[in-house]
């Protein structure tokens, strides 16, 4: 295994620091541009200075593994490791920084005892800096494929080993990178230890000059399957009160129409058909409510507290971190984000709660994933509205072809890839030693 002592020095071309100049010029603007994300509702008003590296909680004592991951899907990836890690050593506590308003308020609710969540500084000189002086981690890890160079190069300048994990460069983001070669050069080669999730990302990311990259599997296979109040499944489920249902899960502008379009051409046959819709960012919510009925459909929005009546033709479920209730409720999933050209969405989620999975044609997020539940007869793929109806129906009638699929998607992902256990060994490699840290303890 390479440690950060052994890897050669990474240098900072001329793109990396044009980019660091550049974000010194737009440092007297970074006041407007959170004020107006604030208005978004992309910005928690309380929690502002830590977009600036500020923090209200002081940094705990010993070691401090900090985790960086951008989004919901990173985010909920990253908690049986952070499991693994705390288990491996009791001198440790773990920081997760996030980008966004959804993922800070599912980590409240999921991160255990010695785990902290902060928002990831934006990526000025001077809050990345302000943010490493704080927190000083002993070891920084980052999931997936979101580089801030600033913060990578501030880390790697104090000499703080840092690791990718889960790594993903999707062919697109490889073309582009490519044409910046040694602005990316200059970013991989600073982390320690690169995990990719897949062979086409390590394939990529080797390419690129990422000078030691392994592949032990994907950590999102790994993942606890998602919580679910009980109470208001069984509420749910009293309102659904046995009528047949599907689910369309994390959809995205344009695939709630083509969802609806379905569930009109299915209740012909199916005449008390429930069609739950679960959009990848709830936000949009009373935009897709109104689309809806305007198209006559008759629509209970979750988010005003609307009840699933006996003539609701879709239940929009535009709320946070509630996909494990649905996921539980309805037996056949489309996973959205594959008819609308944007790569797919997690596959694992819905398996682990005996799901039997449709999916589009876009799948480049998930490409290796799709190919091994297609290989298990665990997923159907359709390419429009018309072949999604076709395969809704099908399951719709058959139930035992469901089932048979849905168990299929569940054994795929009971078979642990080791990922998890693997990488966390891994970071557990880059850490002092317990008695050499207590010898040096962080002022």
């Amino acid at each position: 295994m390479m440690t950060a002592t052994d890897r050669p020095a990474a240098r900072t071309g001329l793109g990396l620091a044009a980019y660091r100049m550049a974000t010194r010029v737009i440092g007297p603007l970074v006041p407007f541009l959170l004020s107006q994300r604030l208005k978004r509702g992309k910005e928690e008003a309380a929690r502002l200075g830590e977009r600036e590296g500020f923090s209200g909680i002081g940094r705990p004592q010993g070691l401090l593994v900090w985790i960086h991951a951008a989004s919901v899907g990173e985010s909920l990836s990253i908690l049986p490791l952070i499991d693994h890690l705390l288990a491996a050593r009791e001198d440790m506590h773990v920081l997760v920084t996030t980008g966004t308003v959804t993922s800070a308020s599912l980590m409240a609710k999921r991160l255990p005892p010695r785990a902290i969540h902060q928002y990831v500084p934006l990526d000025h000189p001077d809050y990345c800096a302000r943010f490493l002086r704080h927190w000083q981690p002993d070891l920084g890890v980052w999931v997936e494929s979101e580089f801030w160079p600033n913060l990578i190069m501030a880390t790697d300048m104090r000499h703080i080993p840092l690791a990718l994990v889960n790594a993903r460069i999707t062919l697109k983001s490889f073309e582009g990178w490519q044409r910046f070669p040694r602005t990316i050069q200059g970013l991989v080669s600073r982390f320690a230890v690169v995990f990719a999730q897949d062979e086409a990302s390590a394939k990529r990311l080797t390419a690129l000059g990422a000078s030691h990259v392994e592949r032990p599997g994907n950590l999102k296979h790994d993942a606890d399957p998602l919580t679910a109040d009980p109470d208001e499944v069984a509420a749910l489920a009293r309102a659904i009160d046995g009528r047949p249902v599907w689910l369309a899960a994390n959809t995205h502008e344009d695939e709630e129409i083509v969802v609806a379009d379905v569930h009109a051409a299915l209740t012909a046959k199916h005449d008390r058909l429930l069609t739950i819709i679960v959009p990848r960012h709830p936000a949009r919510g009373d935009e897709i409510t109104a689309e809806l009925r305007a198209r006559r459909f008759k629509v209970s929005q979750r988010s005003k507290d609307e009840v699933i009546a006996s003539d609701t033709d879709i239940y929009l479920a535009d709320t946070l971190g509630e996909l494990g209730i649905f996921y539980r409720l309805g037996d056949i999933v489309f996973i959205g984000g594959t008819l609308s050209a944007l790569g797919g969405h997690n596959p694992f989620e819905p398996a682990r709660l005996h799901s039997a999975l449709i999916a589009g044609p876009s799948e480049f997020n998930f490409a290796e994933a799709f190919a091994a539940f297609t290989r298990a007869d665990a997923l159907i793929r359709i390419d429009n509205a018309a072949s999604l109806a076709q395969a809704v129906g099908s399951l719709l009638d058959d139930k035992t072809e469901c089932e048979r699929r849905a168990a299929a998607a569940e054994r795929l992902v009971s078979i642990s890839s080791k990922a998890t256990s693997t990488t966390a060994a891994a970071l557990l490699a880059l850490l002092p030693p317990a008695q050499l840290k207590e010898a040096n303890v962080h002022a």
